[in-house]
């Protein structure tokens, strides 16, 4: 277990991505500023967040059941059990798990993300994904770039803006990967509940956030040069492997696991 270095200050007068969403999955590590946002936004946007959690639950448990134990999980959020680590850890308990984030408030829970299985190994680097370089540098101290790692951005593209190129960004994070690679990804569309979307949107640019909501055609540019597993790329709850699928519910959240070489 690595000690996460020294949590920054945390600003509570502004909302926060990450505190938003735990607010919507449930969770005590927000803010009353964050549940004011929460509040505000159409229902369907918590659902959309226990779907998203829930694929998240169900791909990496399918990747560490075929046999990948190392993970990259960029964009982690408050710890919400099970975390990624439980579930893979469950599967393959000698699997290696570097989180990262650049929320302080997740770095004070770091320490929920590092009890790693005796076998294993948990890491956790404060960083943005728009330093991808300084993630993969801080990546490559704890896994072994010469075997596959799964990478793992969950709701968390739709944050970056077009004008800082997160299409680059995914691009470079993924040709860093060795063969036999994956990439998880989940992002919120546009496009299936168009009034939803720009609801949704215009209530975080009024708290001072991000909300780079995409289309189906705009999410699977993410995905260029790579192979889709199947169901290939999906709403989150039609995301299903090896057991049947049920009667998938209504969602705004576009889902993919896909080999990136």
């Amino acid at each position: 277990m690595t000690t996460p270095p020294s949590p920054s200050r945390i600003d509570t007068s502004q909302a926060h991505p990450a505190r938003v969403y735990d607010w919507l999955l449930g969770g005590k590590d927000n803010y009353p500023v964050d549940e004011a946002v929460g509040e505000k936004l159409p229902p369907e946007v918590r659902i959309g967040a226990l779907q998203n959690r829930a694929f998240m639950n169900r791909a990496v448990a399918y990747l560490a059941s075929a046999g990948v134990d190392q993970f990259l999980d960029i964009g982690t959020g408050i710890p919400t059990e099970p975390n990624l680590h439980q579930i893979v850890q469950g599967i393959a308990p000698s699997a290696k798990i570097v989180y990262t984030d650049h929320d302080p408030i997740v770095l004070r829970h770091a320490e929920a993300l590092l009890v790693s299985s005796p076998e294993g190994r948990t890491d956790y680097v404060q960083a943005d994904v728009r330093d991808p370089g300084a993630i993969l540098d801080h990546a490559r101290t704890v896994l072994d770039f010469d075997r596959p790692i799964a990478l793992s951005l969950i709701a968390l593209m739709h944050f970056v803006a077009d004008e800082h190129d997160p299409y680059g960004i995914v691009a470079t994070l993924a040709s860093a990967l060795p063969s036999g690679s994956h990439l998880v990804l989940s992002h919120a569309a546009s496009d299936i509940f168009p009034e939803i979307a720009e609801q949704a949107t215009e209530q975080y640019a009024r708290s001072g956030m991000t909300l780079a909501l995409r289309s189906r055609k705009e999410v699977a540019r993410f995905l260029e040069g790579m192979e889709l597993v199947e169901p290939g790329l999906v709403t989150a709850p039609e995301w299903f492997r090896g057991e049947p699928a049920p009667e998938p519910e209504p969602s705004g959240m576009y889902a993919v696991v896909a080999q990136v070489s």
